[in-house]
């Protein structure tokens, strides 16, 4: 199969790149308009085939064009066509893609707005039609801890039945916090001025919010189809900027500013997701404090026990998974948890369940923590999958699609209705 990118415009393109595929031709097309994104997305492919250590062989095609996605359309030089960065118009350059019966691989948003979800509900239905695959980058589900927590979510003897919860305790909290600032494949990460327009890029919750409004469905309900129509009741919402400095902007894009910026890049929502309480927040921050980096943390809470994964000074900020009994049943969840860990070492061996005060750590072996650079690989591998046989795609994957841009969009209206 030959892929075809479209627009390399965050660096997630040359993360799916980062390793070679045996499904896949070394030549790849380039579709881009000239300027210092695809310049950066090259530079990375280059860095891939040099490094000394099991370096790549990819052979670009590179076609620089005013119109990048009209001269894809009319050269098509592949089957499978990738889409990241500027996401203010993406969901129509998916759905001509489609049209043209190619096969989809798209960096998450899809849709930064609610008006869109008629647009979302075309591309999936045209994908249906055209028996093509079209799937986004949800690379949080192959997180091991996430892996692990909707394994024990759904495991009776340790968690019990998933409680709805009420506005002041949701049953389900999850918290993604972000940096402006980190390093990607070994290189400082530069940011076009574009990513901090939110009419362009979206604000958190429209972007990486869509990840952890995935896993919370895709941890409590699994293999379900989710209804946005019926299943979902939004709430409340609410959105706060991060203001950055002239210098700070400079620094993380390469260009001048005069004045502060209120970047608008964090929100909260709560919601029920087939009556449950769920409430999110989504942070950015300047940078990380040395040693830290991205933060996801989420709690479920059980009829007998909550399923913690945490991410603070005590986990030496790696995300550690958390199994916590309820009051007096303490003794029946740790026997539960240790049956339950011991049919898991088939998949992950080594698995281990540790007391830790009241609670369980779940015990990782550092061979299954790949990071999150590699996770990128695993979507990729697991599409291909798709492409080559479309109807192998679980039926649940385009109505929870649907579901979770739901979610990501209207959480984002009601923080802009709330300030009004």
């Amino acid at each position: 199969m030959r892929l075809i990118v479209a627009d390399p415009g965050h660096f997630h393109a040359a993360l799916l790149q980062k390793d070679m595929y045996p499904s896949l031709e070394s030549r790849v097309a380039v579709y881009a308009p000239l300027g210092r994104d695809v310049l950066d997305y090259l530079a990375r492919i280059a860095l891939f085939n040099s490094r000394s250590d099991n370096p790549t062989h990819w052979d670009l095609d590179v076609h620089l064009s005013a119109h990048p996605m009209a001269e894809l359309l009319r050269g098509r030089p592949g089957e499978i066509v990738v889409f990241t960065g500027k996401n203010r118009g993406k969901i129509d350059r998916i759905v001509s893609a489609i049209e043209a019966g190619l096969h989809v691989l798209a960096d998450k948003p899809w849709i930064i707005t609610s008006s869109d979800m008629p647009k979302l509900e075309r591309a999936l239905a045209l994908a249906d039609e055209k028996q093509v695959a079209a799937y986004d980058i949800m690379t949080e589900r192959y997180e091991v801890t996430s892996e692990l927590q909707r394994e024990f979510v759904n495991d009776p003897a340790v968690f019990g039945a998933l409680e709805q919860g009420s506005a002041s305790e949701p049953a389900v909290q999850a918290r993604s916090v972000h940096n402006l600032m980190k390093v990607v494949a070994g290189v400082p990460l530069r940011r076009p001025s574009w990513f901090f327009d939110i009419a362009a890029y979206g604000e958190g919750l429209a972007d990486v919010g869509t990840h952890v409004a995935d896993l919370v469905q895709w941890t409590a309900f699994p293999d379900q189809a989710i209804d946005y129509r019926t299943d979902i009741d939004m709430i409340e919402g609410r959105r706060w900027p991060l203001t950055l400095s002239p210098e700070q902007f400079a620094q993380v894009t390469g260009e001048k500013r005069d004045a502060p910026l209120d970047y608008y890049c964090n929100n909260s929502v709560h919601y029920t997701l087939r009556g449950v309480h769920v409430k999110l927040e989504i942070v950015w921050q300047w940078q990380a404090e040395p040693g830290a980096g991205d933060v996801y943390e989420a709690a479920f809470r059980g009829s007998r026990a909550r399923a913690e994964i945490r991410q603070g000074e005590a986990e030496r900020h790696i995300p550690e998974l958390y199994i916590v009994p309820r009051a007096g049943l303490r003794d029946e969840a740790f026997a539960a948890t240790q049956y339950r860990i011991a049919a898991l070492r088939s998949r992950w061996p080594g698995l281990a369940a540790i007391e830790s005060g009241d609670a369980l750590r779940i015990a990782i072996p550092a061979q299954f923590r790949v990071g999150h650079e590699a996770h990128f690989g695993q979507v990729a591998t697991r599409f291909f999958d798709y492409v080559t046989s479309p109807q192998s795609m679980p039926a649940w994957e385009r109505p929870n699609m649907l579901a979770k841009y739901c979610v990501s969009t209207k959480g984002v209206d009601l923080g802009v209705r709330g300030e009004l």
